[in-house]
């Protein structure tokens, strides 16, 4: 298996609170892997680093690689351009431009990485079929159910072609029946993309169905 992400040494304080204290992790493509653990113990935190929207604390002996790509040496637009290109998220309040529709949501990484806008209309409209949203591509995100809102999300984190899909609390927000679909919908997708996630969740459904599980605890893994 090719390994997608490779951490060693991750360490996150905030001010005089270490908040992770070396984490070593890898993650094959196509795992799915949960991350688990009490509020506090650094879940989030770890997310934010492996998906880049937060640096480690600098340390001669820390590592971050992701797609074979060391992220850490990249300067901030070199960062910037890595993420949009190669890093899907999906949060829990699904984070949508309510000014925008859900084709025009899910367009927007494409957007901002310079695509055509044809082509782009063409993959966001093949996504929402596949996620059973063909007849809501043209609604604004207040128009659709909290299920729907969320499948969006991850059509937009799919738009371009993400190495990793990072996923924090994305069940949070939905009721049990719209949860179960989110959790097979990922699943779906790793079998049909060979898709890897990497989720932060309490649901204890989904994360027993995760390939593995990361559990955190007083900002390490245990």
């Amino acid at each position: 298996m090719t390994t997608i992400i490779e951490a060693i040494n991750l360490q996150k304080s905030y001010g005089d609170l270490p908040v992770l204290k070396g984490i070593d992790l890898s993650i094959q493509k196509g795992e799915i892997v949960a991350i688990v653990g009490a509020s506090g113990a650094g879940k989030t935190t770890l997310l934010q680093l492996l998906g880049t929207l937060s640096f480690p604390d600098p340390s001669p002996a820390t590592q971050l690689r992701i797609a074979q790509q060391d992220v850490i040496a990249f300067n901030d637009k070199a960062l910037a351009r890595f993420r949009n290109q190669s890093l899907g998220f999906v949060f829990q309040f699904h984070e949508l431009l309510p000014e925008f529709t859900a084709l025009e949501n899910v367009m927007m990484p494409g957007r901002i990485n310079g695509q055509s806008v044809e082509d782009l209309k063409e993959r966001a409209t093949q996504l929402l079929n596949r996620l059973g949203l063909a007849d809501r591509t043209a609604h604004f995100p207040t128009q659709l159910s909290g299920g729907e809102q969320q499948r969006v999300a991850v059509a937009r984190a799919l738009m371009n072609r993400p190495a990793v899909i990072f996923a924090d609390e994305p069940t949070g927000n939905l009721d049990s029946k719209n949860a179960d679909e989110m959790h097979r919908l990922f699943f779906e997708l790793r079998k049909e993309l060979n898709q890897t996630f990497v989720i932060v969740t309490h649901n204890k459904t989904l994360a027993a169905m995760a390939d593995r599980t990361i559990v955190l605890k007083d900002g390490k893994i245990i």
